[in-house]
């Protein structure tokens, strides 16, 4: 018989549960969220089956109805995102299953526009009016640290090194590292190997 989790963890569940299920767009089974934790645009945002969203996290979806499209955050089943973990979205960020966002990652879709310099907004207020994207397929690792930037797609099975800065789509089973990150080796699933890029 499977020992019960420790009262902390079930009552973290069950503010999930009750307290999450009611405010963000869908919540899957046996998902928790640890506090404290920054959610804006809850009603954007669908988080899947068996996730954990750790302390110090911020999911954040920008509501622009000037621009033309509704933005949403989708995080698929059995994700884990850790401490310090910052997702913005203002138009798609989709986190495929099973991938692992270790401690404090930055993943945004949005950039701030800083031309002219010298003019309110300023420039962190400022946002783009163009649709802008960022996809992480299933079962990918982004390391700690690591930086995924606006209109990139990282495919399947990927690993993420830490502290790498990404700025270019990633080919499935692939790992790239660095600041920008480049490619270094790709997995070859027939052979098992993974072979230098």
């Amino acid at each position: 018989m499977k020992p019960l989790p420790p009262m902390r963890t079930l009552w973290r569940w069950m503010l999930t549960q009750t307290w999450w299920r009611l405010r963000l767009r869908a919540l899957g089974r046996r998902s928790i969220l640890y506090r404290p934790l920054l959610v804006a645009g809850a009603g954007r945002i669908r988080i899947g089956d068996r996730c954990t969203v750790r302390e110090a996290a911020r999911l954040e979806v920008i509501a622009r109805p000037e621009v033309g499209w509704i933005a949403t955050l989708e995080i698929g089943n059995g994700v884990n995102i850790e401490q310090g973990v910052h997702i913005v979205s203002q138009c798609r960020v989709v986190i495929g299953d099973n991938v692992s966002i270790t401690p404090y990652c930055v993943i945004v879709d949005t950039a701030h526009p800083y031309d002219p310099p010298d003019t309110l907004p300023k420039i962190g207020a400022r946002l783009p009016d163009r649709a802008s994207h960022v996809e992480i397929g299933a079962g990918t690792f982004v390391g700690a640290h690591s930086i995924i930037l606006p209109d990139v797609t990282i495919g399947r099975g990927c690993v993420i090194g830490a502290g790498s800065v990404v700025a270019h789509d990633v080919p499935d089973y692939a790992l790239v590292v660095g600041s920008p990150a480049r490619i270094v080796k790709i997995f070859d699933p027939r052979t098992r190997i993974w072979n230098p890029a």
